[in-house]
């Protein structure tokens, strides 16, 4: 025999029968002769066993008497009831169990012979700590309540887990301190009310077997397989979406348990009143699907496929039941609905609205693969759930919008974490408002004393790339075009092919010239027009006819154009904005940590960058203007890593591009504010403008007196006013020359004036290049298209 005991307990257990011995002692001296004798008779049975009345260590001896122990224990286990009553003997909290009704022996045998019988969420802690309140509120008279339900989860002859209460009856057992017992005193009890948790603490103030508990249990079961169903079912639908791990399997087992349906499944579609749709619960395939739809990822909710049955349930709001698909097949109309469903080996099925305030958020759907398993009469089981699943996908429709709010606040009005705690305090101070729906005059947000930092790099000639490449592709298709007019044999009008081809010939001499801002448009206009009608409808002989063909393969589908050079371009232009975007993205989380700033980029034809940083970002920490030092040497050295990573990739590239890299260094304090009407942050004050209008036109300059751009392909440029920033960013490159970064040589001139600025001066630096070999081992052509899609 099998006992499951926990190893650890402040008890000696010793099973003893010696109240119920004693109570049968009293009985014989009766004068009811049928008690009396009956009551004599069993003693003399038990005399032999002195142990049922000091207490039995060796469990062996229960299982050899259970014929004795039965007729011993009959009075509490009436015949009458012992198919009514789950009922046995037990020693409380462990699972250890003899002496069973037979509605109990039913049960565990149709759970099977490998079932192992235990408490639910019960471990050995609980056990010691239990087994100690019971020392507690018996023998020192304390009143713990502990009334946590127990339960033990039995699966029945079909798989469905039924769950049981446990109730104790512990009036055969008394509890004895042993020598080892340490008496507590009332701080002692006050400091374990304190501190349930706290294990050590129990096992010191209750050494292990240093109490001897004696007697029996009797522990009876009640199903409450419904009502635990449902509380589970709230716990789980209450839970975060990281904590349902394996939603679709809890809710299918609490489900069948409700309905004591073994092969039950559970699916739900969520009704998305906005675009009158049904769509499937953004969970992956391992949480709840749909049988409704299946592989569809959506659908109107008058889809031919479900014909009336959908819309009655948007017009009724009341269940839709199904107790024999195949019967149901049969009926004119439900043909589509009923052969989607028996594809599926549903035979029935109950399809029910889940409804708040009169609005349908979603269909739950319960199928078997049974026939007239699932009914009308079942169907009102669903009264038990509906409630919880209501309240359940309400918050998840509000949850979905909320993170549809937030998505949309990330990707395109982007406040920084860095600033984001301006906003939240002017939104709470509207939210705390006594009636926030009066008109609020939002305060302004904005930033003094701030110090700006402006980066860029920037493909070098873009402009000139993107015309060359636009005019390729337009001299491909017209060669083509004209090749294919030159063999075109048909009974098209002759003149009419002279003409467009005088035309094409046109269009294909103007493109030598410099491309003008319409050209591409109209050439394109032109062919869509006037050429490809007479494409598509002229009568052409087989070798023309491939011409034709292999020529319209060779359009884009979106531009209806030739697409080659120009898709080798903004392939590359792509790439590089990524690839340096991330960069800079990642190195800017490591730069916070130098002091809280604002940052913001842009993906241009290349990349710019804004930092902002002094106090009043971050008011809680003390500014100096170390910070803003540490800084400006970390966006030096990040636009250098950038710079080295354009160059490895560079012979990879689809379409070789240059870059180049220009720093603006402005040390005077200006303030930014937040522009309400365009959602973005903005230079404020007309002194502080300068600064913008530097930026604008700083990396198309000149150098002074010459025609010379100051920014260079694989050069970093510094532009910079004062003496002191002339000290400070000499000092960094001397830094990073040591480091192996920039090249020895450096570069000073003067910038042209631009309108409105003069004065300004430029340090210009070579970053150093790795070697070919390693250029080439670094980077794929194939990977970087893998990584751009």
């Amino acid at each position: 025999m099998d006992y499951h005991f926990f190893k650890e307990s402040p008890f000696k257990t010793l099973i003893s029968f010696h109240k119920l011995i004693e109570t049968l002692e009293g009985i014989a001296a009766t004068n009811v002769d049928y008690r009396s004798n009956y009551a004599k008779a069993l003693l003399k049975e038990i005399e032999p066993f002195p142990q049922f009345r000091t207490g039995i260590e060796d469990f062996n001896l229960i299982h050899n008497n259970e014929t004795l122990i039965k007729y011993l224990l009959a009075d509490l286990f009436p015949t009458a009831l012992t198919n009514n009553e789950i009922k046995a003997v037990t020693i409380p909290f462990q699972n250890f169990t003899f002496n069973y009704s037979e509605r109990f022996k039913k049960i565990l045998h149709n759970a099977g012979a490998t079932f192992d019988m235990a408490i639910r969420d019960f471990d050995g802690n609980q056990f010691y700590i239990l087994n100690c309140i019971l020392i507690l509120n018996t023998f020192y008279n304390q009143h713990f309540d502990f009334n946590k339900p127990l339960f033990y989860d039995i699966p029945d002859a079909n798989g469905i887990m039924k769950h049981y209460r446990i109730l104790y009856n512990a009036d055969f057992m008394e509890i004895i301190p042993t020598d080892k017992a340490i008496t507590l005193t009332p701080e002692d009890i006050d400091l374990l009310m304190d501190n349930y948790d706290n294990i050590d603490l129990w096992k010191e103030k209750f050494p292990n077997e240093s109490w001897i508990l004696k007697g029996f249990g009797i522990v009876s079961l009640f199903d409450a397989s419904i009502e635990s169903a449902i509380s589970n079912l709230k716990s789980n639908l209450l839970k975060s979406e990281n904590e349902r791990a394996d939603s679709n399997q809890n809710f299918e087992t609490i489900f069948r348990s409700i309905f004591k349906i073994s092969d039950l499944k559970i699916g739900l579609i969520i009704y998305n009143e906005e675009d009158e749709k049904f769509v499937k619960p953004p969970y992956d395939d391992k949480k709840i699907g749909s049988f409704i739809l299946n592989d569809l990822p959506e659908a109107d909710c008058k889809n031919a496929l479900f014909g009336c049955s959908l819309e009655n349930i948007l017009e009724q709001n009341k269940p839709f039941v199904i107790s024999n698909v195949k019967k149901f097949a049969t009926t004119p109309g439900n043909e589509k609905l009923g052969e989607h469903f028996l594809k599926l080996n549903i035979q029935s099925c109950i399809l029910a609205p889940v409804i708040k305030n009169d609005k349908l958020l979603g269909i739950i759907e319960l199928v078997s693969a049974k026939p007239r398993e699932l009914n009308s009469i079942n169907a009102n089981n669903l009264d038990l759930i509906l409630p919880y699943l209501v309240d359940t996908l309400e918050r998840y429709k509000n949850d979905m919008q909320h993170q549809i709010e937030a998505i949309i606040q990330r990707e395109y009005t982007t406040i920084h974490p860095s600033i984001y705690w301006k906003f939240r305090r002017e939104a709470q101070k509207y939210f705390q408002t006594n009636n926030p729906n009066k008109d609020y005059i939002f305060k302004e947000i904005a930033f003094k004393e701030v110090y700006p930092l402006y980066g860029q790099i920037d493909i070098k000639g873009s402009s000139e790339h993107r015309n060359e490449t636009v005019k390729e592709d337009l001299r491909k298709q017209l060669k083509t075009l004209l090749e294919i007019f030159e063999s075109l044999k048909s009974n098209t009008n002759l003149v009419l092919l002279e003409q467009r081809k005088f035309e094409l010939q046109s269009f294909f001499t103007e493109l030598n010239s410099p491309l003008k801002a319409d050209t591409e448009q109209q050439i394109q206009r032109y062919i869509e027009t006037e050429i490809h009608p007479i494409l598509n409808n002229s009568k052409m002989d087989n070798e023309c006819q491939v011409l034709v063909e292999n020529y319209f393969k060779k359009l884009d589908e979106k531009t209806g154009m030739f697409y080659h050079s120009r898709k080798k371009f903004d392939n590359a232009m792509s790439i590089i904005n990524k690839k340096l975007a991330s960069i800079l993205d990642k190195k800017q989380v490591e730069a916070q940590n130098i002091y809280p700033h604002y940052y913001e980029r842009f993906k241009t034809d290349g990349v710019e960058h804004n930092l902002y940083i002094g106090a009043s970002i971050a008011p809680t920490k003390v500014f100096d203007s170390m910070y803003l030092h540490n800084l400006r040497l970390w966006q030096l050295q990040t636009l250098c890593e950038m710079e080295l990573e354009h160059h490895l990739l560079k012979s990879s590239l689809p379409y070789e591009l240059d870059v180049t890299s220009l720093i603006l260094v402005f040390s005077s304090p200006i303030t930014i504010r937040f522009r309400m009407d365009e959602k973005r942050f903005d230079v404020d004050g007309t002194y502080n403008a300068r600064y913008e209008v530097v930026k604008k036109r700083i990396d198309k300059a000149n150098i002074k007196g010459t025609k010379e751009r100051i920014t260079q392909k694989e050069k970093i440029t510094i532009v910079y006013s004062h003496n002191q920033e002339e000290t400070e960013y000499l000092n960094y490159i001397k830094f990073l020359q040591f480091k192996k970064i920039l090249e020895p040589t450096i570069e000073q001139f003067e910038v042209e004036e631009l309108q409105g600025v003069s004065g300004l001066r430029a340090i210009r630096v070579k970053v150093i290049n790795y070697n070919k070999e390693q250029i080439t081992e670094k980077y794929s052509y194939q990977d970087l298209l893998d990584e751009l899609n």
